[in-house]
C-alpha cells in the first residue's frame, strides 16, 4: 500500500517536508510513505483556503446546497464502507467490527449536520422599541483548523470537518503523523462530491512543526483539537494570543460506579467494553471501577472471567476482540505505568505482560489488565494511561465515593450502572463530567453534544450547537420608521 501526495486546497501533490511513513501497528508492514507538508505548505493551503472562502460563490451559497454535497460526502462513505474500514484497521490497528462501526459514525455525521445547515435558524429578540426590528444571524469565521487524533481518524475528522463546511468555512486538517490515511482518503471524497477547490486542505506531519504553523496563523480563526490535555493546554494560549476561539476535546480519566442493586452480568459486560474495546485507547474510557463493597466479590469474578476470555488477534479477521497499541512507544508507556502500579501496592489480576503468542510477537500488543489494591490518589488512578488498564476500587459510602470519582483533574465522562433510575439521576448531577453513561458505555449520537469538564477540555461537538462552535453571530437593528438621531444642536 503506497500514497505519495498530500491535499492541498484541492490539488493532490507531493509535499515539501520530511519523509513520513505509516506503519501497521499489527506486524509493523509499511502502509505508506510519503513527503509530509512543510512551512510551505500550510502558507498555500491557507491563503488558497482564504481566497476559495471568500468567493461570493461559497459564502453566500444557500445552506440546501451546501447539504448536497455533504449528503454526497455521506453517500459516497457509506459506499465505501468496507474500504474505509480496512484502511482504518490497517492505519491505527483497531479491529474490523470496531472500524466498520467509525466508518458509519462518518457517514452519519455527514448526514447530520447536511440536514443541521438546511434547518438552522437566526433569531428575532423580542422588540425593545416601536421603531426598530433586531436580527441575530449566525455567519461562517473564516478559515479554520482541525487537528485530529490517532485513535479514531474517520469520525474525528468528519465531527470537524462536516460542521465546519456546512457552517459555510474553509478546513486545513492535520491528521495524527501516526495515521495521515483516512483524512486524506476523505479529501478525495469530498472532491468527488463536488466540494469547489480551495475548502479543504489535509496536511499530513509533525504537530510541533506544521500543527503548530498552522494554528499560529494569522488567518486561521478558530482551532479544533482532539488529543492530549498538555498540548490542548498549549493550543489555548495560542487561541488566547490570538483572541480566536478553540475548542479542546482532551483527556480522561473516567470513573465506572457499580452501585449495591447493579445487574452483575450488565455490568460487567459494560465494564469490560468500557475499557477493553478499542485497546483502552479511549479518551472516554471507563480506567476507574468503583464497586460497591456488597457486590464487590461476584462484579470482580465475573469480570475477571470476561476479560480472560478476550481474544487478541490480527485486527483484520473476524472474532478477535482487541487488535494492538498504536505503537511500541505506547505500550512502553502502558508497561511502564503497571510496573509503577506495582511500585505503589497494587495487585495484578490479570494480564500485564505482553502476550507470549509468537503470531503477535511482531506488533505492539498488550494483554488487558486489571488491578487492584490502590487508593484512588494513586498515579496510576490519576494520570491517563491510554492503554487496556484498568484499576478497581472497593467502596462503602456514597458521599466518599463522589469525592473520589471527582477527585481527578479530568472532566469527560462517567458510567454508573444501577436498577434503580432515579437514584442514578441524582448521582449523575454530581459528577462533573461532560457525559455520564447509565446501564450502558461507550455509545454515541451525533445529535448529543460531546465534551468535557476541567481539564478534558473546551465547548461542545456534536448536536446542534456543533455548527454554531464553527460560526460567529452577528446583531442587525433596522429602524421601521425613518427616524434623525437629534442629539446634536
Amino acid at each position: 500500500m503506497s500514497l505519495q501526495k498530500i491535499f492541498v486546497a484541492g490539488v493532490w501533490r507531493e509535499g515539501r517536508g520530511e519523509p513520513l511513513m505509516t506503519t501497521f501497528p499489527a506486524d509493523g508492514s509499511i502502509n505508506a510513505e510519503l513527503r509530509a507538508a512543510s512551512i510551505e505548505d500550510v502558507e498555500e493551503a491557507v491563503a488558497l483556503a482564504d481566497q476559495a472562502w471568500r468567493q461570493p460563490a461559497w459564502r453566500t451559497l444557500l445552506p440546501h446546497q451546501r447539504a448536497a454535497i455533504l449528503h454526497r460526502v455521506s453517500d459516497l462513505i457509506a459506499a465505501q464502507q468496507e474500504e474505509l474500514a480496512e484502511l482504518q484497521t490497517r492505519d491505527n490497528g483497531k479491529p474490523l467490527a470496531e472500524t466498520r462501526g467509525l466508518v458509519a459514525s462518518a457517514a452519519a455525521t455527514a448526514r447530520y449536520f447536511a440536514a443541521v445547515c438546511e434547518v438552522q435558524e437566526g433569531e428575532i429578540p423580542p422588540a425593545r422599541s416601536q421603531q426598530l426590528i433586531t436580527l441575530s444571524r449566525y455567519e461562517p469565521l473564516g478559515v479554520v483548523a482541525a487537528i485530529t487524533p490517532w485513535n479514531s481518524p474517520i469520525a474525528s475528522e468528519m465531527q470537524k470537518i462536516a460542521p465546519a463546511l456546512a457552517a459555510g468555512n474553509a478546513v486545513i486538517v492535520k491528521p495524527a503523523e501516526a495515521t495521515p490515511l483516512l483524512a486524506l482518503k476523505l479529501a478525495e471524497i469530498f472532491a468527488e462530491a463536488g466540494l469547489p477547490p480551495g475548502l479543504l486542505s489535509v496536511l499530513p506531519g509533525k504537530g510541533s512543526v506544521i500543527g503548530d504553523a498552522l494554528v499560529r496563523h494569522p488567518l486561521i480563526k478558530k482551532i479544533s483539537f482532539t488529543g492530549g490535555t498538555k498540548t490542548g493546554r498549549a493550543l489555548a494560549h495560542i487561541a488566547a494570543e490570538k483572541l480566536i476561539p478553540a475548542s479542546l476535546e482532551l483527556g480522561g480519566k473516567s470513573p465506572t460506579i457499580v452501585l449495591a442493586d447493579a445487574d452483575i452480568e450488565q455490568a460487567a459486560r459494560g465494564i469490560c467494553y468500557g475499557i477493553f474495546s478499542s485497546g483502552g485507547q479511549a479518551c472516554i474510557a471507563g480506567s476507574r471501577l468503583f464497586v460497591h463493597r456488597s457486590v464487590w466479590q461476584p462484579l470482580m469474578d465475573r469480570l475477571l472471567s470476561l476479560t480472560r476470555q478476550l481474544r487478541l488477534g490480527h485486527p483484520l479477521m473476524p472474532g478477535n476482540h482487541i487488535g494492538p497499541l498504536i505503537s511500541h512507544a505506547q505500550r512502553q508507556q502502558v508497561m511502564d505505568y503497571v510496573a509503577l502500579a506495582r511500585e505503589e501496592g497494587g495487585e495484578i489480576l490479570c494480564g500485564g505482560e505482553i502476550p507470549a503468542d509468537p503470531a503477535l510477537a511482531a506488533g505492539s500488543w498488550f494483554q488487558p489488565t486489571i488491578i487492584t489494591g490502590l487508593d484512588n490518589r494513586a498515579r496510576v488512578c490519576q494520570e491517563e494511561i491510554f492503554g487496556p488498564v484498568l484499576v478497581a476500587m472497593p467502596f462503602d459510602d456514597e458521599s466518599a465515593l463522589i469525592a473520589d470519582a471527582n477527585h481527578s483533574i479530568f472532566g469527560l465522562a462517567a458510567g454508573i450502572w444501577t436498577r434503580d433510575s432515579g437514584r442514578a439521576l441524582q448521582l449523575a448531577e454530581q459528577l462533573e463530567v461532560g457525559t455520564v453513561w447509565i446501564n450502558t458505555y461507550k455509545v454515541f449520537a451525533i445529535s448529543t453534544p460531546f465534551g468535557g469538564y476541567k481539564q478534558s477540555g473546551l465547548g461542545r461537538e456534536k448536536g446542534l450547537q456543533g455548527i454554531k462552535a464553527w460560526m460567529q453571530q452577528k446583531s442587525i437593528y433596522l429602524a421601521t420608521t425613518p427616524t434623525i438621531n437629534r442629539w446634536s444642536d
